[in-house]
């Protein structure tokens, strides 16, 4: 169900008020951007994928019910045009470290040293993703990045919640392995 403050926004899109809807973008753009970099692996894809995602938002708008949260909604339709281009590129996804650390200043050491440890773990957490499929990776992106319930989630695929809680379970399984043999080799790269 829309909350009374969603049910005003999406009025006024409907109304043609482009300032609403410039809105709607910038609530809803982040989260947009980091499922599809998640799955795409891709920065320039992920732009490209999150200015589709809102174009197809806003050529949706006039049809929506709101039935559902309109967060769930948009990630639905991110989750999708994220498969689409997927499908239409039908090439193996190439993991692009998404940590650049080129020009930051950082005003003392610890915040240094804090930075560039949450920026390796995030280095590793998005090689490990890119090395799962894109619906391994939406989903645990949707669950636990986006903190996303399974209720949630089943809007946003289409997907009964004991179908994904499967799928979570094995999708975690997986990243693990993925984790487990990054550590083993990160280890023996310091060691040899």
């Amino acid at each position: 169900m829309l909350t009374d403050s969603e049910k005003k926004l999406i009025d006024e899109i409907k109304r043609g008020n482009t300032n609403a809807f410039s809105e709607l973008v910038d609530i809803y753009k982040d989260l947009v951007f980091t499922l599809s970099l998640r799955m795409l692996a891709n920065r320039e894809e992920a732009e490209e994928v999150a200015q589709d995602t809102f174009l197809k938002i806003f050529n949706a708008l006039p049809k929506f019910k709101g039935d559902s949260k309109v967060s769930t909604w948009i990630y639905r339709i991110a989750y999708n045009t994220c498969l689409d281009r997927l499908r239409a590129n039908k090439k193996s996804r190439v993991f692009k470290d998404v940590a650049e650390m080129e020009g930051i200043i950082f005003k003392d050491m610890d915040n240094a040293l804090d930075s560039m440890i949450m920026d390796e773990r995030n280095a590793m957490v998005n090689a490990c993703l890119a090395q799962l499929s894109s619906e391994d990776a939406g989903l645990l992106t949707l669950f636990y990045f986006e903190d996303k319930s399974l209720i949630e989630i089943e809007k946003v695929l289409n997907t009964p919640v004991g179908v994904l809680k499967v799928r979570l379970f094995r999708a975690r399984k997986r990243f693990a392995k993925v984790l487990e043999m990054s550590f083993k080799s990160e280890i023996f790269q310091d060691n040899g």
